[in-house]
């Protein structure tokens, strides 16, 4: 990564410098993947603060970390955690194609030939023979692996199925 300094750079004692170098070269190895990129770095002095402001151009936009310190090697340490964020953040964009990234071919479900008419629904009939029973007693018979139970009410000798709804509330349905 080639980074181009303009302002008033004050000089830095060489571990400051070191670690500033580290973080450039951190930064560089998220972005340079096809060609070398650029960063511009640009300090301020004012009043009693050193603002520092690093722009880079990647894959077509502009990102920009900003941040003022008392001292500049602080102020390019923010810049750059703010940058790093940013760059981060529109990497994660451009790799889940639901939230307005790129989709490529290799993401997209292959092509399946078309299938044939799918076998019509199998019915299975088995007789079970019960006593007809209350509300009560098909709920008390409701259990939490079958969401419905279908059953003779004792009282009017009509099918009525008792179901369970995902609230855990009972619905009844009667038959006419």
């Amino acid at each position: 990564m080639k980074v181009h300094y303009t302002g008033k750079l004050e000089k830095l004692e060489p571990a400051g410098q070191k670690k500033l170098d580290a973080r450039f070269t951190k930064l560089g190895k998220l972005l340079d993947k096809k060609s070398e990129k650029e960063a511009h770095v640009i300090l301020a002095a004012e009043r009693h603060a050193t603002r520092a402001e690093i722009t880079i151009n990647y894959n077509g936009h502009s990102l920009c970390g900003a941040h003022a310190e008392a001292d500049s090697l602080s102020a390019l340490t923010g810049a750059l955690d703010r940058l790093e964020k940013q760059i981060l953040k529109l990497q994660a964009k451009t790799r889940e194609p639901r939230r307005g990234g790129k989709i490529s071919s290799a993401t997209l479900a292959p092509e399946l030939p078309p299938a044939e008419e799918p076998a019509p629904a199998r019915v299975f009939r088995g007789k079970v023979v019960r006593k007809p029973m209350s509300v009560e007693e098909a709920a008390m018979e409701l259990d939490g692996v079958r969401p419905y139970i279908a059953f003779r009410d004792s009282r009017s000798e009509k099918v009525s199925v008792l179901i369970r709804r995902p609230d855990g509330h009972l619905d009844l349905i009667e038959a006419n």
